[in-house]
């Protein structure tokens, strides 16, 4: 709490109050709102775990598992089990696990009893799909243990009796608990520019006091050295001393409350992001999430907005519409979608059912399709429902079932499929598994005939790297792949290869090596799958549709509107991006467009170069173009001496499409704007390969979608929609020194100003953040230009900043000069309450029960805790200079009107009585004329110029609102 300048500030002040002597608002003024503060600010949730790391833990159907553990063994066959995830990933799918062959006997008690070893793992992180650990038995061979036999805190035992398993992580080191942590830090605008503002309001406050001082000594001087009622025998106590005096006198200056009110306002902002049905997605029940308010005003000023597309833009609800085998492309004209959401094709069935010359293919192509894959069949009865990680490899299973190519079985060392009525069981010795950087997975299995058989499947690139020189249809399923991605179809390439015993043995002993290791072990596992990835028989490739989500092209239209930049980051390939571009409405046929593919860092450099030129004095300025770019090419753009060109022909254009990006890419494109453009970014995305480019952006926003929460976890927003964006960014004392003689006396009592920022004023400025609104939210959807008012940081900064501090400097002098007199007879406290809670009002645009609530309602308080606070002493021994100033307030407004009559030369007229008199027949009356009196001398020397000043100010801001406006509609 105290790396906050202003909560260490007043940590600060509150040790100077207790030096004896020093302090002339007492000890504990500061000390009681500051522990209000920090305690607000503090309270924190405190989880215990009562499992330790080694125990042994049964746990049974239905039930949470309270730490991470390795699987012992299950009551299921062949030591399985069954969970699901939905709480760490989303993912409704159950997943299975098997526990090691060297445990899955341990069942009883008597076997664990007898279980002695120890577990070598990896330290606590917070990656789900990853394990590296090594289970050594005493007597036994050390053994790999992987994902695979991890049960992880959070997830739900489902179809299985019970579980043993060892604790590894528990509390804060579990998983579950680790993907907890918030996103890096950020800070917003306003914070950082609050925060550089209380520092130098902190030197301001050293120069008022060092003048203070300086006044102090000047008026001793000419008064005399021996100032018996002020205390001011002989000496000062020096320089720094009384220095101290004036620091505490004006602490005040510095608005304790400051950033609890922020805080507060940000917090309840949040809350209405996540309560908005605007914002509520009703196909899952998902609302919005904030998780973290630390950025709320972030959004208001968002320039550049980068966007994944599949899963964002796109519903990542896949279907198998096309495919070509053997150079064959079906699905083109004769095909039907069914509605299990397979594809139906004749053509694909007779030839599969004749003596077509690439029969055997189509076999081998739907063979693969049902085998290799990590999807976990679910019956119920008759019916099969199949449980994906990936929806990409739910949508090619359930492609083929309708096929008569149907996955019924899994066990964790087989699979069966259902062919046309025959069951064939594949069993499985290793699956390699999928990762963003491989790009493709592969599992290796003895077929029904005894073949050792590799198959793969993964992104053309990958894959035609891979392939042998024996193998056939490599330029027609090229052209194919080249059409489905026009259409915007999402590709893979289907092959294999036959591996020889001797051969999978010489792997096998570097696979359980590269397995057993704890140090980099997914790396050494990728270079092990790499050496028995090769010599590839093309088979083929499958093209996926995926739909974009609703209202995805209006939305980017209205942010385009907003003078929002937008970006489209992917990893699929450039056709398929270009055709979805379109079809959002990110380009349109009208619009240039400049394509970046070059394979050298000579070839890329030149191509930026030229662009540059053609551009000429439009570099640099916002032109109707688009920048499309690939990966490769974008590897050579960023080299140092060409990066900064890059940038500004990017900036150039209105649309940028970047294509097969890798994770580290995305990444890195966001941090280079955001390092060389003075602009808020946003990110959003949905999938893992997201997480990089969310955390690196000002503000992240995760897509609850079907790929996991690995995005949304790392986010500083939630939404279930990429439409909802539209309405998440849219819508969503100096003076009394001089007659006091630089004494370091207090105008008022203590507590009342130690309770100033605290309590009395602290309503008005909560509403006034959590509930103003410029426009309705109706306008701010039909004219989105209205965002570049807040887009560009014209509503607070530095300037606004310190205009306001003049003008509150401006209030202060014309509060305490003009209604001095009113001080000598009564406690003039309320008049700043009034003023404060009164100008609040007056800079609201938007009044509702709330404004109503907090500006009289805090006037209310100031009333009621005035009269309460008077009568205190001395049943409570403080402020005992309070008492009696509830009576002395109602007699000054007979002695005002004495003053005001005999000011005026009316002191001889009839009805001029004494404040003694006021209790005669009569004197109600007689007080109500005061009062009326009263307020006609208060309305000539005060509320006239105070009134007049602050319809200046609203004039002028006004001039300013409108003169902003007409520039973004002009």
């Amino acid at each position: 709490q105290f790396s906050k300048g202003a909560n260490a500030f007043f940590l600060f002040i509150t040790i100077l109050q207790q030096i004896p002597d020093v302090s002339p608002t007492g000890k504990y003024t500061t000390l009681l709102p500051l522990m209000i503060i920090l305690t607000i600010s503090g309270l924190k949730e405190i989880v215990e775990d009562y499992v330790s790391v080694g125990d042994i833990v049964k746990a049974s159907n239905g039930q949470f598992l309270p730490a991470d553990m390795v699987l012992i063994s299950s009551s299921e066959p062949e030591a399985t089990c069954y969970i699901a995830t939905s709480n760490l990933d989303g993912e409704t799918n159950l997943k299975i696990r098997q526990a090691l062959l060297e445990t899955a006997e341990m069942q009883t008690e008597k076997h664990l009893s007898s279980l002695s070893g120890k577990i070598e793992c990896e330290g606590p992180n917070r990656h789900f799909d990853t394990f590296t650990g090594t289970l050594y038995l005493n007597g036994k061979s050390p053994v790999a243990v992987g994902p695979g036999q991890v049960l992880l805190r959070g997830t739900q035992l489902k179809n299985t009796q019970w579980v043993l398993g060892i604790v590894i992580y528990t509390g804060s080191e579990t998983k579950l608990l680790q993907n907890s942590i918030k996103s890096p830090l950020k800070r917003s605008t306003v914070e950082k520019v609050t925060n550089g503002q209380v520092l130098r309001l902190f030197l301001l406050l050293l120069a008022m006091s060092l003048v203070s001082y300086v006044g102090a000594i000047l008026w001793k001087e000419g008064h005399g050295g021996n100032i018996w009622y002020m205390g001011m025998k002989g000496n000062s106590h020096g320089l720094g001393f009384d220095i101290l005096v004036f620091i505490i006198l004006y602490h005040n200056f510095i608005p304790i409350s400051l950033l609890v009110t922020l805080e507060i306002v940000k917090y309840v902002q949040a809350l209405f992001i996540n309560w908005d049905e605007e914002m509520h997605y009703e196909g899952n029940d998902v609302y919005a999430m904030a998780r973290t308010s630390n950025l709320n005003e972030e959004l208001g000023q968002v320039k550049y907005l980068f966007s994944d597309k599949t899963g964002t833009l796109t519903c990542n609800i896949m279907t198998l519409k096309k495919c070509t085998i053997a150079g064959i492309m079906y699905g083109v004209s004769s095909s039907v979608i069914t509605e299990s959401g397979g594809l139906s094709d004749p053509t694909l069935l007779q030839n599969f059912e004749s003596d077509h010359p690439t029969k055997d293919y189509i076999k081998e192509f739907l063979t693969l399709l049902c085998v290799c894959h990590t999807v976990v069949p679910e019956r119920d009865g008759n019916k099969i429902t199949y449980q994906a990680s990936s929806p990409d490899e739910a949508a090619l299973v359930k492609g083929v079932k309708t096929l008569g190519f149907v996955f019924t079985t899994r066990t964790p060392s087989s699979v069966t499929i259902d062919v046309m009525g025959q069951n064939f069981t594949f069993e499985i010795l290793n699956i390699l598994e999928f990762s963003s950087n491989r790009r493709r997975m592969s599992v290796i299995v003895r077929t029904p005939t005894g073949k050792l058989r590799l198959y793969c499947k993964g992104a053309d690139t990958v894959i035609y790297k891979r392939l042998s020189d024996d193998s056939l249809f490599v330029n027609e399923t090229l052209t194919h792949l080249e059409c489905f991605a026009k259409e915007g179809l999402r590709t893979l390439c289907i092959a294999y290869t036959d591996l020889t015993e001797k051969e999978y043995q010489q792997w096998l002993i570097e696979y359980k090596k590269a397995s057993t290791v704890i140090q980099d072990r997914m790396q050494n596992l990728e270079e092990c799958y790499d050496n028995i990835e090769k010599k590839f028989l093309l088979l083929g490739a499958t093209a996926i549709e995926d739909h974009l989500q609703a209202r995805v092209p209006e939305t980017i239209t209205t942010l385009l509107e907003a003078n929002i930049k937008i970006w489209v980051l992917t990893g699929d390939k450039q056709e398929t991006a270009i055709n979805i571009a379109y079809s959002c409405k990110l380009l349109s046929t009208q619009m240039p467009c400049i394509q970046l593919n070059s394979k050298s860092l000579e070839a890329t450099q030149q191509a930026i170069n030229q662009n540059c030129q053609d551009l000429g004095i439009l570099l640099g300025k916002e032109n109707d173009l688009a920048l499309i770019i690939d990966g490769e090419t974008l590897k050579y753009a960023f080299h140092p001496e060409i990066k900064r060109s890059f940038l500004n022909l990017a900036l150039s254009c209105r649309a940028v499409l970047c294509c097969r990006l890798s994770p580290l890419q995305k990444a890195e494109i966001v941090d280079l704007v955001k390092r060389h453009v003075r602009a808020i970014t946003l990110a959003i995305g949905d999938g893992a390969n997201d997480v990089g480019m969310i955390q690196t952006a000002h503000v992240g926003v995760g897509i609850s979608g079907t790929e996991g929460m690995q995005a949304t976890n790392s986010s500083d927003y939630a939404i279930a929609q990429f439409s909802f964006l539209l309405q998440m960014l849219l819508v969503v004392g100096l003076w009394f020194a001089f007659v006091n003689g630089f004494s370091g006396q207090i105008i008022f009592e203590r507590w009342c100003i130690g309770l100033y920022n605290v309590i009395f004023t602290s309503l008005p400025p909560l509403t006034l953040g959590i509930f103003e609104q410029c426009c309705s939210q109706k306008s701010l959807l039909r004219y989105p230009q209205l965002y570049r008012i807040s887009q560009a940081g014209e509503i607070f900064n530095t300037k606004v900043f310190w205009l306001q501090c003049i003008n509150a400097l401006a209030h202060s002098f014309i509060l305490f000069w003009l209604p001095m007199k009113m001080l000598e007879n009564g406690n003039g406290f309320i008049y700043v309450v009034v003023t404060v809670c009164l100008k609040a009002g007056l800079e609201t645009l938007s009044w509702n029960k709330f404004n109503h609530l907090a500006i009289w309602g805090s006037i209310i308080i100031w009333l009621v805790f005035f009269a309460v606070y008077c009568f205190l002493w001395p049943t409570i021994p403080i402020a005992p200079e309070m008492t009696g100033q509830v009576k002395t307030e109602s007699r000054s407004l007979v002695n005002w009107r004495q003053r005001w009559l005999l000011e005026n030369g009316r002191e001889g007229q009839e009805g001029v009585v004494t404040v003694q008199d006021k209790e005669t027949p009569g004197g109600t009356r007689y007080i109500l004329d005061c009062v009326k009196e009263l307020m006609d001398i208060m309305y000539v020397k005060y509320i006239k110029l105070f009134t007049l000043n602050i319809y200046v100010q609203f004039i002028l801001s006004q001039l300013c609102l409108d003169k902003a406006v007409n520039k973004i509609f002009m």
